[in-house]
């Protein structure tokens, strides 16, 4: 896959249907997975739902998301993490284009105030192996939900690095998106949670070849089911 391709189709159509050679390139990468071409497998995110790494390019990357039962997660009925925090902050700019389903994304307005706090800052710092490390900070801050912004198949969204929010998908609806990542020098993954947690570890744990093929053949189904309504 082509980042800088990608990444022009989606700025120059953001609130349309993304160009064809967009969909072509996804649906040929998905293909060749589903074929067993591309030995690659899903990772079960913390949060629930499937991420498939298409790209990996130095501070880029592009990614497949895939949310199948719905929630804040629960991709294929695994269960989120207890410890995951669904409120968080990229260390990176996203630009995500919604493949078929509906993507709500819940800002959060987070202020600096240790009088009157409801979370505490945690950093993320992953590792090569799949884990990540969530470390309390000394910040307490208020964190503020604001009005959900909801997209849908065919229309694409962008994220600020540093930005708090939380991305909901209604339960029982499948969605997909396709995630363009930069990541930013001197930047940190960030999440809200308890204001008396311990630093805790979450594992990113990978599919089998199987699962991961059959998932990738039940998305191509949806996403040609899409370009067809």
């Amino acid at each position: 896959m082509d980042y800088d391709k990608l990444e022009h189709a989606l700025r120059h159509d953001p609130e349309g249907a993304a160009p064809a050679e967009l969909r072509a390139s996804v649906v040929g990468a998905l293909e060749d997975i589903a074929s067993g071409a591309r030995p690659l497998r899903a990772v079960r995110h913390p949060l629930g739902f499937l991420c498939l790494p298409l790209l990996r390019d130095g501070a880029r990357g592009i990614c497949l998301h895939l949310f199948e039962s719905g929630g804040a997660g629960g991709a294929d009925g695994a269960p989120v993490e207890p410890l995951a925090a669904p409120m968080h902050a990229h260390s990176w700019e996203l630009l995500s284009h919604v493949l078929y389903g509906r993507v709500a994304n819940l800002p959060v307005r987070v202020t600096e105030d240790a009088a009157r706090p409801t979370h505490r800052i945690y950093e993320v710092r992953s590792e090569p192996g799949g884990v990540d490390e969530l470390l309390p900070t000394q910040r307490l801050v208020r964190g503020e939900p604001g009005p959900e912004h909801t997209s849908s198949g065919g229309e694409t969204y962008a994220m600020a690095a540093g930005e708090f929010h939380a991305t909901v998908v209604a339960k029982g609806s499948p969605a997909a998106t396709l995630v363009l990542g930069r990541s930013l020098p001197g930047r940190s993954d960030l999440s809200l949670g308890p204001l008396h947690g311990d630093r805790h570890r979450m594992v990113r744990r990978l599919c089998g070849a199987g699962h991961t093929e059959r998932t990738v053949r039940t998305a191509l189904r949806r996403i040609h089911a899409e370009q067809r309504d």
